[in-house]
Order: structure tokens, then sequence, then C-alpha cells
């Protein structure tokens, strides 16, 4: 995955802690992971149908309509009967589990330097705020067979396998929704280059992001993941069924994303929202811990081909709306972020508001109180 090696390696992520032991942490929460700052945003009213994610059946005729809609609306909705084999799901998470468990020293045997995407760590948006995060993550690119044999010296070639058909599963999927969420926007597979004659989007990137949130002592101090959005295109996100995942609406309230069995979060990244010339939201969102369990989930981070520069698709501009965003390649990409984190898109700007849905798009991607 050359894009995301070399935009990293170009850019290390200098994190200055030790990892921690989470089992020696479980009677009091350290001074470094309690975040005192006030939460900027109130917790949305759940119980109310605009305030609840969408959830869309893939099976569903109106599947597109829907989808355009909760992308133009939320910038995530949660995806069923997908196609995805819920086997999958129990290996993907016994793997987790099987990898979080180990002990710390163990875990470090494949830990990532600064200047490397893959292996065991932190999350990398950790050196943007003071606080640590209740929470450890293992990226995944290409082949995991170097990283998992310092782990499974024995079993490395299971959990290899797995990683391979999760993998081959979601990399189909994702070419899927790209069709869907395109076709949503009124573009054609004949108008992204990079599509393949049938859409299959073959030169796609993407990166495998395996993350554990333990149990923690004090979780109304505690923060699992500060509140981002991703660079990608889409993101595709299995949870196990502990809730945590929440996300911002409009700018204004924090819903949460419950755990739905077999159920997958898929989420708007920078890079569609540039493509759609601001049009689908780059959703903000935010991982909370609790006191009783151990939360694990599974992203599939999906971008553009190493050599494509996305920008504005020509046929969301027009004389009522200028194009809003410059081109720029997702290796370009990451190195803004990593400079510039939730400011990324603001940096790649080349025109001002013309309606009040990209202020608040704006608001969104420049807020950094996390609770």
């Amino acid at each position: 995955m050359p894009s995301l090696s070399e935009a990293f390696r170009a850019h290390p992520v200098y994190l200055h802690h030790k990892h921690s032991d989470f089992n020696s942490l479980q009677h009091k929460l350290p001074d470094s992971y309690a975040w005192t700052q006030p939460d900027s945003h109130a917790y949305a009213d759940t119980n109310s149908d605009n305030n609840t994610v969408p959830v869309i059946d893939l099976k569903d005729p109106n599947a597109p309509n829907l989808i355009g809609h909760a992308c133009r609306r939320w910038g995530v909705f949660q995806l069923v009967n997908h196609g995805v084999p819920f086997t999958l799901f129990t290996d993907i998470q016994r793997a987790c589990l099987a990898l979080f468990s180990l002990p710390l020293h163990q875990k470090l045997k494949a830990a990532r330097s600064p200047d490397a995407v893959s292996g065991y760590g932190r999350a990398p948006i950790s050196s943007f705020f003071p606080k640590l995060m209740w929470s450890e993550c293992f990226t995944i690119l290409d082949s995991p067979h170097h990283l998992f044999l310092q782990l499974w010296p024995q079993d490395h070639a299971k959990y290899s396998e797995i990683v391979k058909d999760y993998e081959a599963a979601m990399k189909e999927l994702a070419a899927k929704l790209m069709r869907l969420v395109l076709a949503s926007l009124g573009i054609s597979k004949e108008d992204v280059k990079w599509a393949g004659p049938r859409g299959e989007f073959n030169g796609a990137c993407a990166a495998l992001h395996w993350n554990s949130y333990p149990s923690c002592p004090d979780p109304d101090r505690a923060m699992g993941l500060a509140a981002h959005t991703d660079s990608t295109l889409l993101t595709i996100l299995h949870q196990n069924n502990v809730s945590g995942l929440q996300v911002l609406k409009d700018g204004e309230g924090w819903v949460a994303v419950p755990p739905l069995s077999g159920g997958l979060v898929v989420n708007i990244g920078d890079l569609l929202h540039i493509l759609s010339n601001g049009l689908y939201p780059s959703v903000l969102h935010r991982v909370r811990v609790n006191r009783s369990w151990q939360r694990f989930s599974v992203a599939y981070l999906y971008g553009p081909p190493r050599n494509v520069e996305v920008s504005p698709n020509e046929k969301l501009v027009g004389p009522g709306r200028p194009c809003l965003y410059r081109s720029v390649s997702w290796k370009e990409y990451l190195g803004i972020k990593a400079k510039h984190f939730n400011k990324a898109l603001s940096a790649v700007r080349i025109s001002s508001s013309i309606n009040g849905l990209f202020d608040v798009k704006e608001v969104q991607n420049n807020d950094f109180h996390v609770g």
C-alpha cells in the first residue's frame, strides 16, 4: 500500500508515553487519562426518529435512494443484509480478542515505529491531544504475516487467513457502496476514471484497523477515541455488541450508534466529502468507554489508488455551486491531516461557503471539544 506507507513515513507520529498495561489500571484512572474538559455538545434526543442513525437494508429496492438521503443528512448509516457472511464477523472478533488479550510484552513485539503504519500501538491521532485515550489499536496494510509471526509463532497462518478473507469481503462491499453512493450523486462509474469498466474499483487502497477499548474504572472522565473525521472515501466499521460509538449530528448533539448483530457502520470520509463538493458531510465521530465491558471494533479504511487525485466531480460544480476544494491525492491529504488534523479540509478549501450547509460542515471539522 505505497500511498499510505509513504505518507506515514513522511509524517512520523511521535507519542511520548510508554504503552500501558490496561490490566494494571483497573482500580483508578491515571491522571494522564483523565479528560476534564467539559463536553461542548449535548446529547441528542435519541427517542426522536430524526436523531437515530439510519439503518439501511441493502436488499431494499429503495436502498440507493436511502443511502443518498443518509449520506446527505448524516454522513453515516448502518447497513444490514449486506451479504458479508456472519462467520467472518465471528472470526475477526476472535482474532481481535486473541491479539488484545496477549501480555503487553508480547504485543510490543509487533509495535509499529513512528514512521510506520502497520503494527500495534496507540491511535495515531493521540499526538494531537494532551491526554491519553483509553484504547489500543493494531493496523494492517498488505499481508499481516510478518507481524502475526511475532505475535503467534504457532498460529500466525490461521489468523492471517482470517484477515485475508475479511479484507476480500470488505473490498467487494466497498466497491458496491461506492457505486451506490456515486449514483446517488448522479455520478456514473464512467465519470470516475479509476472505477474500472464494471465499477470494481480494483486499484483502491485500503487499511484494516483493529481497536480495543478495555473496561474503564472511571468512564465519565475517560475518552476511548477523541472526536475526528476520517481521511477516507468510505470507512466500513464492524463493532462487537458493546456500545460506545457516537456521531455528531448537525454540529449540535452526539448521537449513539448502537451495535446491530451482523450490521456494519458506514461513514463518509474527507475525500468523499471533497468529491461530492461538500454535499455529503464527513462525519465527526468519537468513542466513549464503559465500566464493565471491553469493546472491539474493526475499521476498513477505503481510499483511492496512490496516484489518483480526488476533486469535486464536474457534475456537482456549476454557476450556483462553485468548486469548493482543490484536487488532492490520498497520500498528500494524509500529510495535510498529519499537520492540521480536523482542520485539514479547510486547508484544501478554495471557495467560501455558498450556503448554511457548508458553514455547518466547517464547524464540525474545526471542532476540538471532545468531552
